[in-house]
């Protein structure tokens, strides 16, 4: 599972906020919506938040990755 937490605590430490997101970078709201809810996106998403941050920042800033967990048989 790849988490996006981490996302929205970089947002906030750096001052952009969703509402930022939306109004002056053109991020769509079903996609912030995605991105708290831990679901699928494109890397065109990703790659759009890093050059929002800035140079500097990668995907170990934005996402997490967890593995899933194997139910034996």
């Amino acid at each position: 599972m790849i988490k996006f937490d981490k996302l929205f605590k970089t947002l906030k430490e750096n001052g952009i906020s969703q509402y930022s997101l939306y109004k002056n970078y053109e991020v769509s709201r079903s996609q912030i919506q995605r991105l708290k809810n831990n679901q699928s996106v494109t890397t065109h998403t990703l790659n759009m938040l890093l050059n929002i941050l800035g140079e500097g920042f990668t995907l170990d800033d934005i996402a997490e990755f967890i593995p899933d967990v194997k139910k034996e048989k």
